[in-house]
């Protein structure tokens, strides 16, 4: 499986792992719900099962994917700063996004 992340999602995210709450864990991307081939994700911090694979990505973050869900495959998280600071995680390869 693949994921990507942008500069600022990078800087922010590890924010996240070197929170106290986050230890032990690890960012998960998931599936808020699907409607077609259309889908909406969120992140938060979780810890692996046998279910996920850990998905090493360009920025020395490892992002957490179930393996069985086709959607999670391909997912690029970025962070905007403007107009407002939030995630945008979207799936090129699928056609989806969230905001």
């Amino acid at each position: 499986m693949k994921c990507k992340i942008n500069r600022n999602a990078a800087k922010v995210l590890q924010k996240m792992l070197n929170s106290e709450e986050a230890e032990g864990k690890m960012i998960r991307v998931f599936v808020t719900h699907q409607h077609g081939d259309h889908a909406h994700y969120d992140l938060q911090l979780d810890t692996p099962t046998e279910n996920d694979e850990i998905v090493k990505t360009d920025k020395d973050i490892d992002i957490l994917l179930e393996k069985n869900i086709d959607a999670l495959d391909g997912v690029w998280i970025q962070y905007f700063y403007v107009p407002q600071e939030e995630f945008v995680i979207t799936n090129p390869s699928k056609g989806s996004h969230r905001h």
